[in-house]
């Protein structure tokens, strides 16, 4: 007796849904983010329109100034949808809490100077307010953000911030031995200290704009472009080189993390500028208005800590930022 098998195989009759079909063409198979993103936002058959705003619907174009063939063209080359980005956070998170294990169970921080501390004490902890605006900003580009791949990636980035916040208040923490004083000083010094007063303007006139792409060039582009570095490579650097090289191992999730969202934010406004004059002006008109007020801002932490040295280094900044706008079209 002899069994004879067979395979059979089953053609699929459709491959994804109709409107992605109509996104790529059909006989195109989409990826996993595509699927999630294209096509998910009511665009007609509103219930209703906004009280808060009843001259426009509850999704609408006319929210920012920037003007668009297709809103959806604004994609995310991460390629992050939920599932992705909650696995690539959870391995930098396990990665980053051993790194803060170590660091405190071994008082890795006790050991450096007085000076360093201060300088992590008033530069560092008190940034933390500076993340908690980034985390409002993003969550107001993803809440009137026009289609799904600029408003996940927001809402994304948003709470990324919230995460970056919390960490830099375990730095403070780990710094104080978990004295909780430290966190009422950090929130004095944004609130008085001169130091501050410059990029707490810039992020409290940033919570009144209106426009969501021109409040995504601002915190996500320029704020992130000036600051981060600022903070986490030249602060960082700074005090690694005092003897302070335990900093790095708490400070390493904001240079990948920062490295990282660029990627994003510089392709959606690449996206947005090779889409029209119209656009290219419009935010090159909106680079110019607030660059100045973030570049005063960070002078003047950058000359609290650097003294001699805090134009040399408000100027390698400034170099790379400006090379990075004239690859976008942000800068002629």
């Amino acid at each position: 007796m002899s069994i004879d098998i067979k395979t059979a195989a089953v053609e699929e009759k459709r491959i994804t849904f109709d409107h992605i079909a109509r996104k790529l063409g059909e006989g195109k198979k989409p990826n996993r983010y595509q699927e999630v993103v294209f096509g998910q936002q009511p665009e007609e058959v509103f219930h209703y329109r906004p009280t808060w705003d009843p001259e426009r619907e509850l999704y609408d174009v006319r929210r920012t100034a920037i003007q668009m063939q297709d809103f959806e063209d604004l994609l995310d080359p991460r390629q992050y949808y939920y599932a992705t980005y909650v696995i690539q956070r959870s391995r930098q998170q396990e990665s980053q809490e051993k790194n803060y294990s170590v660091v405190e169970k071994r008082g890795l921080l006790d050991n450096i100077s007085d000076e360093l501390k201060e300088n992590i004490k008033k530069v560092v902890v008190p940034f933390r307010h500076a993340e908690w605006g980034a985390n409002m900003n993003n969550f107001h580009i993803s809440s009137y953000g026009f289609q799904t791949p600029i408003a996940s990636a927001a809402t994304m980035q948003g709470m990324d911030r919230l995460g970056n916040a919390q960490y830099l208040t375990r730095i403070g923490l780990i710094l104080s031995e978990n004295d909780p004083a430290i966190l009422d000083e950090a929130k004095e010094l944004w609130l008085h200290d001169p130091m501050w007063q410059g990029l707490r303007k810039v992020i409290e006139d940033s919570f009144v704009i209106e426009d969501w792409f021109e409040l995504h060039l601002l915190q996500n582009y320029l704020l992130d472009g000036v600051f981060h570095p600022l903070l986490f490579q030249h602060l960082e650097n700074h005090i690694v080189t005092r003897g302070g090289a335990a900093f790095a191992m708490l400070t390493e999730l904001f240079i990948d993390w920062y490295a990282e969202s660029r990627r994003w934010t510089d392709a959606t406004i690449k996206v947005a500028i090779d889409e029209s004059d119209q656009n290219s002006k419009l935010m090159q008109s909106w680079t110019e208005k607030w660059k100045p007020e973030v570049v005063a801002a960070a002078q003047r932490i950058a000359d609290a800590v650097f003294a001699d040295q805090s134009e040399e280094v408000m100027r390698s900044i400034l170099d790379e930022l400006d090379d990075r706008s004239r690859k976008l079209g942000l800068l002629n």
